[in-house]
């Protein structure tokens, strides 16, 4: 052959080589362009979810930024605080904070440790390994920072050891997907030197806390296909996170999971397969000095699979696999349970919390329970998280649009199990109503997941809202009780003249027939003055009011009897109103709340008085002037509608908003919430 064929055959095979590259690029690209969509009925695909750096890193700009009230709330007796808080307890504008963990010290409670991903401003998605700590049982947070400031990290897994110590696993991108662990002695306030922990994208972390030949070991697993030991997808640590083993395989190499270790040390696994869900167990991995294998692999059917990059979480998964064990010695010890918000197969729901229990080891597992109890079928149930606590009490908790059709409008739910997972409580609201879509930085998700860690008296929440009009983390201690019949939540009265404005709201109603208003003008002997009829069974908050007729001043006293159609009934507390004057300033809470386009706000004035009240934004800009001129003392009311005010910013988007009373040197402020 000469030279000139020569040529010419090495560029006819340059164009082939070529022609397929260009080939090959093209069809990447078809896959990866629907990197954070999952079509409707396809199976979740593992290589198309991951967390990737694209933007660089924004040194810390809390000293320069706005702060604004805290959420901190309380419902159904359930207190909510705010985590990522500055040092007086106040909220930062314009960072985020998500896909909270969290680590509990078993041996003092008190001590609290929550790692999430920390976004120093949402123009920019760099994150960090942020982390905050309680001494007094999460009343109050400190908020120090990130871990390593600088350095790119996501996915934090926090855990705790039988002595106390904590241990938080983070995941970095560079130059390939690897994970650290970092420890911590003093419950969280200050983290050691990292240990290289091989891992990859959306790993987990558990920690063996029996008496087994096991305690102490730290396993991790993660997904393979993004991993630094690809296709290893678990490492373990047998010298209490010192060093971390070679990686090994999972046999059918599950995703998107979490693990367990039972009373005795053996291991369990628990994540996607796609359709299904697989449960690997390993007899061996508490023994040192043995290679970790699998024994056990079960199929496991929660009728649906996971979703991501739909509906409330576009960017992100709508939950992850979470697997939990009751090792309370009790009736149902070493049952192994199974749970996940699943696009469902059987039916058009777009998200359940589906859960399954093995009573044989995880040999095989029941046939699906569907945990919301709600009779629709258009709502998400997302985020779904569960845990075991120490007496076999199975709490699970997530986000819930069933009150709000047509929105991805959210609030915690939670129902338990204290038989195996036979029967489940009714589902219970625990938080007010939140926007998922707001306050993303510069990344169209909340996270991936919450965390929780249970207790005998209850469960330790970590999760993430957007109630400031911003994504923070909060910390939730969820009781153990059972559903109040009627749980009144509010019960006030004010004097207008020569009548008698009595107020109060439910979050929950069962079987409530009606509401008798009783007087009384000594405050022990009362009497019946009407009725105001009940709304039956409720999950959704009512508001009622009544009005007193009023022929002479003096102190009245008034509660109310509720009375369910069996004829039980429950007193209120008594509450005391003098009308003989308005003896102070009152701004009320408005009504209804939250509200669409229209709310009423109600306010009294014990003295002649200049009156101003604004409507204020979550950044602390007044959208609205509803009063400002002079008023006579007594009651007033003005109603704000936000479809057609007049203010400095127009088209009011559903969110957190502000309204402020300000008459002479009385100040006051109370929040409200629009939901468009």
């Amino acid at each position: 052959m000469n030279s000139r064929s020569e040529i010419k055959s090495i560029k006819n095979i340059i164009r082939l080589v070529f022609t397929v590259i260009i080939i090959f690029l093209i069809s990447s690209a078809q896959i990866f362009s629907q990197s954070n969509t999952q079509q409707k009925g396809n199976p979740p695909d593992r290589r198309l979810h991951h967390e990737i750096k694209d933007d660089e890193y924004i040194p810390d700009l809390r000293e320069s930024q706005e702060r604004s009230p805290a959420y901190n709330y309380s419902l159904n007796s359930i207190v909510t605080t705010q985590v990522n808080v500055d040092a007086n307890g106040q909220n930062i504008v314009g960072d985020a904070a998500n896909e909270p963990s969290i680590a509990v010290d078993r041996n003092n409670p008190n001590r609290i440790a929550i790692g999430w991903r920390q976004f120093n401003t949402i123009s920019n998605n760099f994150r960090q390994a942020g982390f905050g700590f309680t001494t007094n049982g999460g009343q109050s947070w400190t908020f120090p920072g990130v871990i390593e400031p600088g350095i790119f990290r996501s996915d934090p897994v926090l855990e705790s050891d039988a002595d106390g110590n904590f241990y938080y696993n983070s995941l970095a991108t560079e130059p390939t997907y690897f994970c650290d662990v970092f420890k911590s002695s003093t419950g969280g306030s200050i983290w050691g030197d990292k240990t290289y922990a091989q891992g990859g994208d959306k790993q987990w972390m558990a920690l063996d806390k029996s008496s087994s030949s096991g305690s102490g070991h730290i396993y991790a697993y993660w997904t393979s296909f993004y991993s630094v030991c690809s296709p290893g997808s678990f490492t373990r640590s047998t010298d209490g996170g010192i060093f971390f083993e070679d990686c090994v395989t999972i046999p059918n190499d599950p995703y998107w999971g979490t693990l367990a270790v039972a009373s005795n040390g053996d291991l369990f696994v628990g994540g996607s397969l796609g359709w299904d869900f697989l449960v690997a167990k390993s007899s061996n991995a508490k023994f040192a000095g043995q290679t970790v294998a699998w024994d056990m692999n079960t199929t496991v059917n929660l009728d649906g699979s996971i979703t991501y990059g739909v509906g409330p979480n576009p960017g992100g998964l709508l939950g992850q696999t979470i697997i939990a064990i009751d090792t309370s010695g009790g009736t149902y010890h070493n049952n192994i349970y199974l749970l996940c918000s699943v696009e469902r197969n059987s039916n058009p729901d777009p998200l359940d919390v589906m859960f399954a229990r093995s009573t044989d080891g995880g040999v095989s597992f029941s046939s699906p329970i569907k945990i919301n109890d709600d009779i629709g079928t258009s709502a998400y149930q997302w985020f779904g998280t569960m845990s075991v606590a120490p007496n076999g009490r199975i709490d699970v908790v997530w986000l819930d649009t069933r009150d709000n059709p047509g929105t991805y409008l959210s609030a915690l739910y939670y129902s338990n199990s204290t038989n195996g997972g036979e029967t489940w409580s009714a589902n219970q609201r625990l938080s007010d109503y939140f926007d998922p879509h707001v306050g993303w930085p510069n990344q169209n998700k909340m996270g991936d997941y919450f965390d929780m860690v249970s207790e005998v008296n209850g469960a330790h929440l970590a999760w993430a809202a957007t109630f400031t009009g911003g994504q923070d983390v909060y910390y939730s201690f969820i009781t153990d009780t059972t559903i109040v019949p009627v749980e009144l939540s509010s019960f006030t009265g004010i004097a207008n003249g020569k009548e008698v404005i009595l107020s109060w709201s439910t979050t929950t109603e069962l079987n409530n027939q009606l509401f008798e208003v009783q007087r009384s003008i000594n405050g022990n002997d009362f009497s019946s003055i009407g009725f105001v009829n009940g709304k039956g069974t409720t999950t959704e908050r009512q508001n009622y009011s009544y009005r007193d007729k009023i022929i002479a001043d003096g102190k009245y006293y008034y509660r109310l009897k509720q009375i369910d159609y069996l004829g039980q009934s429950e007193y209120s507390d008594i509450i005391e109103i003098d009308i003989k004057i308005f003896n102070s300033f009152l701004l009320e809470q408005n009504y209804p709340n939250p509200f669409n386009p229209v709310t009423t706000i109600g306010y009294g004035l014990k003295e002649k008085s200049n009156v101003k009240i604004t409507v204020i934004n979550s950044i602390g800009e007044e959208v609205a002037l509803l009063v400002n001129e002079e008023k006579e003392p007594g009651y007033h009311t003005v109603e704000f509608n936000a479809a057609s005010h007049s203010g400095n910013v127009r088209n009011l988007s559903s969110g957190v908003y502000f309204y402020q009373l300000k008459a002479g040197d009385f100040v006051e402020l109370k929040k409200m919430i629009l939901l468009r």
